[in-house]
């Protein structure tokens, strides 16, 4: 189920965490407390090509939350797509429904933008060849969005609730699905269902060591059906440093490829680069150590 994400919770509220952007964990934290990047056969940790940057946990080690990058480092934007599939959607799958999106992806690839794909474990499961496609592109990441799309609080958009004792099992249990499906290294950032947390889901998952993602940019691309409209709300709303929320799923966004169209050589034209979840989270831990944020 894709969640119209126009509306917010009282929860969801990002301005009340007061969550700072500090740099990446310490030198010395061991890679397999990193989502994506398990310990060596011999139980001992290896060294990742990179470690992803993440931002520090919070007051009393609760989770961060990323919403936007800075407003002062150039104008970059990062666009983000949800594989959204509902771990109950499976007889829909089976009767034909589409919850992928592939000409997406591949609009993305000739327009020759990175993005980040916000991917659930069920979605995985279901598109297994397509997962591993977007994973091994170097021009994409994918993130975790939850295993079974069930929301992390109470009262998000209709979705079942996650009990807290299942909480982590939750994202866990979606970088396993990535790994069977063939992404070698799903990156540490996390997206809640429907963007609903409250401080308890930010203090569950913090032992997974993840950085939780949302945006400051909704595209309202969920259930439209005028791809016009779908742009001009995306191109009104993008500032330096902005994260835009997007999905990659036929059935229920079926016009943001088409909406791509217009807002990739838009903004491009009017002098943003688009980067990832990644590239913008190191930024601004950079611009917070150097005092430029």
């Amino acid at each position: 189920m894709i969640i119209p994400v126009r509306r917010f919770a009282a929860t969801c509220a990002l301005s009340a965490l007061g969550v700072a952007l500090t740099a990446c964990g310490t030198p010395g934290t061991p890679h397999a407390a990193r989502p994506g990047y398990p310990a060596s056969a011999s139980g001992s940790t290896s060294t990742p090509p990179s470690r992803p940057p993440t931002l520090a946990p919070g007051s009393s080690g609760i989770t961060p939350v990323f919403t936007n990058g800075p407003r002062t480092a150039g104008k970059t934007v990062a666009l983000t797509f949800d594989a959204d599939m509902t771990a109950n959607e499976g007889p829909r799958a089976a009767a034909g429904e589409h919850f992928d999106n592939p000409q997406l992806i591949a609009t993305l690839r000739a327009f020759k933008v990175p993005a980040t794909v916000f991917m659930t474990g069920r979605w995985a499961d279901e598109y297994p060849k397509e997962a591993k496609d977007i994973g091994q592109d170097p021009l994409f990441e994918v993130a975790n969005h939850s295993y079974s799309h069930y929301a992390f609080t109470d009262s998000c958009y209709g979705l079942p609730t996650v009990p807290q004792e299942r909480m982590r099992a939750e994202v866990e249990e979606a970088y396993t699905a990535f790994k069977k499906a063939g992404v070698p290294h799903a990156m540490p950032y996390f997206r809640f269902p429907g963007g609903c947390y409250d401080q308890q889901a930010l203090r569950t998952l913090s032992a997974v060591g993840v950085t939780a993602v949302q945006w400051d940019v909704v595209s309202g691309d969920a259930f439209a059906t005028d791809a016009d409209a779908v742009a001009r709300q995306v191109l009104e709303g993008v500032k330096p440093g902005s994260v835009v929320v997007m999905h990659c799923t036929r059935s229920a966004a079926p016009v943001t490829e088409q909406a791509l169209r217009t807002i990739v050589p838009e903004l491009r034209k009017q002098g943003f680069r688009f980067v990832k979840v990644s590239e913008m989270i190191g930024s601004a831990t950079q611009g917070e150590r150097h005092g430029t944020t």
